[in-house]
C-alpha cells in the first residue's frame, strides 16, 4: 500500500499560547484544537499531517528543510511574528520545491502597519488570513487539490 501524502503544518513563535493570547484577535482555539481538526479533515482527504510548533527562527527553517527532504506534498506555515521580519524564512522557502501556504488567524492588513509586510508572503504559494481557525483548514484544502 503506498504511504500517504504528507502534508507539514508549522507554527511560529507565541501560537503555543493560542487560546489565552489575545483572544480577540486570535480566537479561543488552541493550537490543540487546530491541530485535531485538521487530523480529522485530512483522514478524510487521504493525507498524513507533521504538526509542530517552535518559537525558534531557526527550527522553522531546519523543519521547513525538513519538509523538502521528505518529499511532503505541502507546507502549511504560520511563522508569526517571524513572517514580517524574516528575510531567512522567506529565502528558506524559495529555496525549497515544497509549496508553502501562508495561513494567519488574523488578517495582518487589516492590523498595524508592521504587520502589512509579509516576508513569508512573498515566496508563499498561496495564502489564508482572517478566518480564524478556518485559515488553516482552507489551506490544508487548497493543499490537497495540489
Amino acid at each position: 500500500m503506498a504511504e500517504l501524502p504528507t502534508v507539514f503544518v508549522l507554527s511560529g513563535p507565541n501560537l503555543n499560547l493560542l487560546g489565552t493570547r489575545e483572544p480577540e484577535i486570535y480566537g479561543h482555539d488552541t493550537l490543540n484544537d487546530i491541530h485535531a481538526r485538521l487530523e480529522a479533515q485530512a483522514e478524510g482527504l487521504g493525507i498524513r499531517l507533521e504538526c509542530r510548533q517552535t518559537n525558534h527562527e531557526g527550527v522553522l527553517i531546519d523543519w521547513l528543510h525538513e519538509a523538502y527532504i521528505a518529499g511532503a506534498k505541502a507546507v502549511l506555515l504560520n511563522a508569526g511574528g517571524y513572517t514580517h521580519t524574516s528575510i531567512a524564512i522567506h529565502d528558506a522557502i524559495k529555496s525549497i520545491k515544497v509549496p508553502v501556504i501562508e495561513v494567519h488567524l488574523s488578517d495582518p492588513m487589516q492590523r498595524e502597519t508592521f504587520r502589512h509586510i509579509s516576508y513569508v508572503g512573498m515566496a508563499a504559494a498561496q495564502h489564508f488570513a482572517g478566518h480564524g481557525a478556518n485559515s488553516y483548514t482552507l489551506a490544508l484544502d487548497a493543499a490537497a487539490r495540489l
